[in-house]
This record gives structure tokens, sequence and C-alpha cells, in this order.
């Protein structure tokens, strides 16, 4: 399948697999790299940089020198954020020129990556602010819908509604947040798809085995989200500690000192994602979950999904237009 997402990173499937904080490292994202997609290294999982410089190393290593990407975020709590004009000073130096940025004003961004000879795709949760980061000069696109694992926003709209009035919207190649349905969304009129969720019990993914296997047993009622009250949605894994953080807003908490520990991301790494235990910790994850029934590889689960594509790509040529 050729679409402009295929040709403006160099891929041979319309798939991006979007950063998954503490778990997109190198192993992971030469996966998704070595099966055809396009992934990005998360450089808030690591915690100096020189740990991130080696993981760059080790990826196009391990991709043998197929291009990779870089995940960027500015955090709405300014968890670090004066360190990522640096994470992007050493993605340059180390040949990264792909990257996806995540950020509500993201015009340094764009500059630094440009004037380093990158692209860059922007994660965007609402169609303006998909335009204005088209106005801002971002190369592409990527829009999510409330049912996207991990903070999709305040917008309460699905991926599939916004996507049928943003082709209208916007000029520049647009990815949406669609889970499987590949071929859908390249008939709505986006150029590729995002994901993450799905790649969660794959193999290369480090994380420990009680969490992966907990995943293969969740459906699409799994997930829940908590911090709107605070302007912050978040879809994660509905365990015991999301339900508590969704009780103490319930009882009023509207502050992130409040929720303490409960909300950190350290707390999901080391007791979820090291510890195995699923019920703590706030565990970014989507519905989409359901569709991961088994541990594989992420080339498996590639093929897995471009076979389904093709399949359903002939069913619809099968149809016959009424008279």
């Amino acid at each position: 399948m050729k679409t402009r997402i295929t040709a403006l990173f160099g891929i041979q499937h319309p798939i991006l697999a979007g950063g998954l904080m503490w778990l997109s490292d190198a192993r992971y994202v030469a996966g998704i790299v070595n099966a055809g997609g396009m992934g990005f290294i998360t450089p808030r999982s690591f915690d100096t940089l020189d740990a991130f410089r080696d993981q760059l190393k080790l990826c196009r290593e391990l991709t043998q020198g197929k291009p990779f990407g870089v995940n960027l975020t500015l955090s709405s709590r300014n968890a670090n954020n004066e360190m990522v004009p640096r994470h992007i000073e050493i993605a340059l130096e180390e040949g990264v020129r792909h990257f996806e940025t995540v950020a509500a004003q993201p015009e340094p961004l764009f500059k630094a990556i440009h004037d380093g000879g990158g692209i860059v795709v922007h994660k965007a949760s609402r169609i303006r602010y998909a335009q204005k980061a088209e106005a801002l000069g971002a190369d592409a696109v990527c829009l999510v819908g409330m049912e996207a694992g991990g903070h999709p926003g305040m917008n309460e709209l699905p991926t599939f509604v916004m996507g049928a009035y943003a082709v209208e919207r916007i000029k520049i190649p647009l990815v949406i947040g669609s889970g499987r349905q590949i071929v859908a969304a390249l008939a709505l009129g986006a150029d590729g798809v995002v994901m993450g969720t799905r790649f969660l019990t794959c193999h290369e993914v480090w994380a420990h085995e009680n969490y992966k296997n907990h995943l293969i047993g969740c459906d699409e009622d799994a997930s829940t989200t908590a911090m709107r009250s605070l302007k912050d949605t978040w879809r994660v894994l509905a365990n015991d500690n999301a339900r508590t953080v969704q009780a103490m807003e319930g009882a009023g908490a509207r502050s992130y000192p409040e929720f303490g520990d409960r909300i950190k991301g350290t707390t999901t790494r080391d007791l979820c994602y090291r510890g195995g235990d699923v019920q703590q910790g706030m565990v970014s994850m989507g519905p989409s979950i359901g569709f991961a029934t088994k541990r594989v590889s992420i080339a498996e689960t590639m093929a897995t999904l471009m076979l389904d594509a093709a399949v359903h790509l002939n069913r619809l040529k099968t149809l016959e237009t009424a008279p």
C-alpha cells in the first residue's frame, strides 16, 4: 500500500507506532521498523542523556541503518521539558531525521527539527489543533480520538468522526489513530494509521510477563478514563489504581499533588511494567487491546494486520454497485 505517509517516511506499510512512554526503546522501535512501519523512541523513558544516545545507537544497529524516529513530548506538567532541546540535538547528531511531536505550542520543535533536516508528524486531539500544526509547518499530522490510549485530550469525538471532517480540511499527509481498521482509515481519506496498544503484548516489549498475560485476557471494555477534571484526560487500563483516582476525582481532588504517586509515570514503570502488578499505576492503554489475543512478535503482528487489510480490501472490490 503506497500512500503519502509511506513516501514521506520511506516505509513499506502505512503504519506508525506512536511513542509509548517507558516502552518505546531500541528493541521495540527496531521491531516496528524491520517489519515495515515507523517507530519512535521516547527519550523521556531513559534516566540520562547518555542512556538515550545509547538507545539510538543500538536501534541503528538493530535496523541495520534503516531510518527510525524519535518522539518529542512537551509535558503539560512541565516535567523535564528543559531537556527536549537536548533530545533533539542528540537525535540529529545520531542521524535521526524522523520525529513525532506532542505539544500545545509546537513551533519551536518544528523549527529545530527542520533546521536539522528532519521531518515531523505532529499528534493532535482536535482538528483545529491539527490545522494549527499544518499552518506552523508540520510535514504531517496525526489525529487521535477519545478512544486512544494515553492522553487523547479533552475531545469527546472518536477518531473516525474527526477523520471524516479532517480530510476536507487538512492538506498535508494525515494519519489517524484507528487501531486495526487500516482499510477503513485509507478509504476515509487518511494516509495511514497510528498504533500503540495493539503491539503491547509483543515479544519485543520489555515489560513484565504478568502484565502481558493480563492484557491478553482484556477486551474492548478493559480501558477507562481519568483525570478529566484536571483537563488532562488519560485513557488507561481499568485497574484498582485507576478506580481509586476516579474516586478521588469524584470526591473533589483537583490538583496533581493530591493524587501523589498514584499518577506518577515512575509508579507505572516500577510497579507494573517492572514488577508485574497490573493493579498499580496509570497504565496507558486503549480498547484495541481486545485484538491482542496472543504473544507474538511485532513482525507477526504487522503481517497479520496487513493480511487482514488485504482481505478486507478485496472484499470491498467484490461489492457490486447498485444499478
